[in-house]
């Protein structure tokens, strides 16, 4: 998810459709098979009261109009975490049909939720699917076996070659019962079900000796320190690389020319007929006219990097590389007060603070909880604050950028170990599922970056207007100088900045990257650009943020985090403008 947290309800069902309900573990290929599945009027939202999400989507094979819930991924229905309590409900809301998915290389954990789910009255069919890794692993299953054992269809698939899945359609149609059936199952497993779960697997499953395919070691040599953390930093290497130089290239080749020589002209002209000079007309086309930096900022600036930004984001969580960097950074992360597995809302904060926050709620710990959403809040910018940053620095200094990224990390891990070490409290094992290494599948991918970078421009419109409205009103009406003359000690003697850049302080507080844009305008010294990049860092989280953290941890959590950010944001600010003169003076 992204910077929304939209609670709807399921896809509505018509009394000529079948419901389906998409279970499975986490990562056997739902995601995938639900892409392959469905075609138009596809939602992805939060299941209504709860932070989980789910997709929607609808498909029509034969005459039969077929409604596809991916319900989250859970390896048991036990109700112990919310993804488990949001299948239960979904199976309390009723179906035509559960089809679950197993994961062929790991088929004795799968059969725990497979035996769970059998003990509803709704009819299931099994998807078996990775049957391509598992043969690479010398794995084999007898799936009619396996059908016979579990009472109910067993199709063999391999979802992201498209390979079974025509089966799959004829035998939901075939199997899904005439009426909507609901299920209430109390979770807890059968008498002896693990000793019988054993005994399918001796049946169906045969295993023999291989050796480790190059994808197999190469994820396993993620996993290690060494060759693992070197990997790790060309990974890195290669985002930055493709989100900043291809970033740049996407802006000069299309976005800029699209935007200055043909929108930008338009709107003024179009203005010019209505409105002559004055308030109004510059309030709307002047140097923060609204309808023109309405399409410039988001549109020209900030979308090509948000875009490629959403493509490595996707590309890591696809292919299986997340949870290996989690395993990674787990020692690294503990001396912080967390464990590995926080490394999933940790870089989700990079995507944007809000579902990073809200997806603290998997932390086993209050204390992991609190860390991970001030860091969040603190050190990390979110994707539309770095494409700010790049837009900013991209032409004028690379080295302030590296030097931005730089100081984002240290204090990152200084922060964390400062409160992993204050904020009272245990650390729990780490406990994280390794998927397959596979390549993401195209149209599974494709869906994902779509939806998330439409979500983004949904979202960031209303906010950036009242923002770029304040900005215009500020400096039309003089409101911005006598701001900027009753901040100047801070703004212009601490910080060494212009007194226009007061207003980046007073729109940075809507939302983060306005708290950098405006420095577009100004014509910085490459100390100016650095000193204004740290307080658009640390600087006050935008008010979504504060109110999902007003949301989660209470006012008093809140106010703390707030007046941490601008303290540190204005003290690090100042203290780099005062050394960094002194040395320029010097020299």
């Amino acid at each position: 998810m992204d910077c929304h947290s939209q609670e709807e309800l399921l896809l509505p069902v018509r009394a000529d459709e079948i419901r389906v309900l998409l279970m499975g573990n986490p990562n056997v290929g739902k995601s995938v098979v639900f892409s392959k599945l469905t075609n138009k009027e596809v939602l992805s939202a939060n299941y209504t009261g709860t932070t989980v999400g789910f997709t929607s989507g609808k498909t029509e094979y034969r005459g039969q109009v077929i409604s596809l819930i991916d319900v989250p991924g859970t390896y048991s229905l036990e109700s112990t975490s919310p993804a488990e309590e949001v299948a239960i409900n979904m199976l309390g809301e009723g179906a035509h049909l559960i089809l679950c998915v197993l994961d062929g290389t790991n088929l004795e954990r799968n059969l725990n939720l497979a035996l769970q789910l059998k003990q509803c009255d709704i009819p299931i069919v099994f998807a078996v699917n990775f049957l391509d890794i598992a043969e690479r692993e010398g794995i084999s299953i007898d799936t009619t076996a396996l059908a016979r054992e579990l009472d109910a269809p067993v199709l063999p698939i391999i979802a992201i070659r498209n390979q079974g899945l025509q089966e799959v359609l004829d035998q939901v149609v075939k199997t899904a019962s005439i009426e909507l059936k609901s299920c209430k199952p109390d979770g807890k497993p059968q008498k002896e079900q693990w000793q019988e779960i054993s005994r399918i697997v001796d049946k169906v499953l045969r295993v023999e000796e291989r050796q480790p395919t190059f994808r197999q070691r190469l994820g396993d040599w993620m996993l290690r320190p060494m060759p693992g953390l070197p990997i790790a930093l060309l990974v890195l290497l290669v985002a930055l690389g493709l989100v900043v130089g291809g970033g740049k290239a996407l802006r000069a080749v299309f976005f800029l020319p699209v935007t200055h020589d043909l929108i930008v002209p338009a709107i003024k002209s179009f203005v010019a007929l209505f409105v002559t000079e004055g308030l109004l007309f510059n309030i709307l086309v002047g140097e923060y006219g609204v309808l023109v930096k309405m399409i410039e900022w988001p549109f020209a600036l900030i979308l090509p990097y948000i875009f490629l930004f959403y493509i490595v984001l996707a590309f890591m969580e696809d292919s299986g590389y997340m949870p290996r960097l989690g395993v990674l950074l787990d020692r690294t992360l503990r001396s912080m007060g967390l464990q590995g597995g926080n490394v999933v809302p940790l870089f989700m904060g990079y995507g944007c603070a809000v579902p990073a926050i809200l997806g603290t709620r998997a932390a086993t710990t209050y204390k992991e909880r609190l860390i991970v959403a001030t860091l969040v809040s603190l050190a990390i910018p979110c994707a539309s604050q770095t494409g700010a940053f790049v837009a900013l620095l991209g032409e004028r200094s690379i080295t302030v950028l590296i030097l931005m990224l730089i100081i984002s990390f240290g204090a990152l891990v200084v922060a964390g170990n400062i409160m992993g070490r204050i904020i009272p409290g245990k650390i729990d094992p780490m406990l994280l599922e390794i998927p397959n290494l596979l390549l993401p599948d195209r149209k599974a991918i494709t869906r994902k970056i779509w939806l998330r970078t439409k979500n983004f421009m949904v979202d960031a419109q209303l906010p950036l207007f009242f923002g770029i409205a304040l900005a215009a009103l500020m400096v039309e009406t003089g409101a911005l100088e006598v701001f900027g003359e009753y901040i100047k000690p801070l703004v212009s003697g601490w910080m060494g900045l212009p007194p226009e850049a007061s207003l980046a302080l007073v729109l940075g507080i809507i939302r983060r990257e306005l708290g950098v844009l405006p420095l577009l305008e100004m014509d910085l010294t490459t100390l100016q650009l650095l000193v204004g990049s740290v307080v658009a860092l640390f600087y006050v989280p935008c008010l979504a943020v504060f109110g999902v953290l007003f949301k989660e941890f209470g006012v008093k959590v809140a106010v703390y985090i707030v007046v941490l950010t601008i303290t540190s944001a204005f003290f690090f600010a100042g203290l780099i403008n005062q050394v960094g003169s002194l040395l320029l003076g010097f020299f």
